[in-house]
């Protein structure tokens, strides 16, 4: 073992010797190589870090959007209820809970699915729920 570390360190010394023994201009030219790649590497790093920025923000601006708006339909649904209670009494008390509760549930699938497509079966399946409580109801 310390025959095979003293070959590789002579391997390495012979390296060195070369390189020590390389004239100027190409060992200029060898660190100009390594300073325009160490250049480019940290101009495409800034690019990455500026994209991760942007993105982070981005994505914390929509998510406050997304709350927002969900409150706001939440919100829009306890009008709707209110609404309908006052003009069909009491009734029919059930059928506006269900409603705002089926506003809310869409919108909870929407924020849980990542594709339309998806959305729109999770829309239809709560629809189909809700028509099949109906159907039960009358």
């Amino acid at each position: 073992e310390v025959q095979k570390l003293n070959q590789q360190l002579e391997e390495k010394n012979g390296e060195i010797q070369q390189m020590i023994n390389q004239p100027p201009y190409e060992k200029e030219r060898e660190i100009l190589r390594l300073q325009k790649t160490l250049a480019e590497r940290e101009k495409a790093q800034a690019t990455s870090d500026v994209l991760c920025r942007s993105l982070t923000d981005e994505t914390h601006q929509l998510q406050r959007k997304l709350a927002s708006t969900a409150e706001m339909c939440q919100h829009l649904a306890k009008c709707l209820e209110e609404k309908q209670r006052k003009e069909k009494g009491n009734s029919d008390d059930q059928i506006p809970t269900e409603r705002s509760n089926q506003v809310f549930l869409q919108l909870l699938c929407l924020l849980d699915n990542e594709t339309p497509l998806q959305a729109l079966i999770c829309n239809l399946q709560e629809e189909n729920r809700m028509l099949k409580q109906k159907v039960a109801h009358v």
